[in-house]
């Protein structure tokens, strides 16, 4: 008996912890591709960075809000860029309910 309650403990975390963890991972691809952008951003303009992030939005899975709330905004002094969003996910699981909010940024010097 005291192995089955163990099993299921653990499939339960499994389970809670694939879920979350989802959100976390589409969280960091986008950042990543945010910061691949800023590093390439010296030889791209702002209409390019901001469609090739959207395409990522899409492709990612990550709400729209991502893309609404999208900034790219560069800087003389210091020569820099600055690409950043603001988004939201809620996850629903049994006896867990919860909305992530997430702030990707990412600052390069150009």
């Amino acid at each position: 008996m005291g192995c089955l309650i163990s099993v299921l403990v653990f499939v339960a975390l499994l389970y809670y912890g694939v879920n979350i963890g989802e959100v976390y991972f589409r969280y960091y691809r986008l950042l990543d591709e945010m910061q691949s952008q800023a590093a390439l951003a010296s030889a791209l303009d702002n209409g390019t960075i901001v469609r090739r992030i959207e395409a990522a939005v899409q492709e990612i899975g990550v709400p729209e809000d991502a893309s609404r709330n999208l900034r790219v905004r560069r800087t003389l002094s210091p020569r820099e860029i600055d690409i950043e969003s603001a988004y939201s996910e809620t996850v629903n699981l049994p006896l867990f309910n919860h909305t992530f909010t997430f702030h990707p940024k990412s600052t390069q010097p150009l």
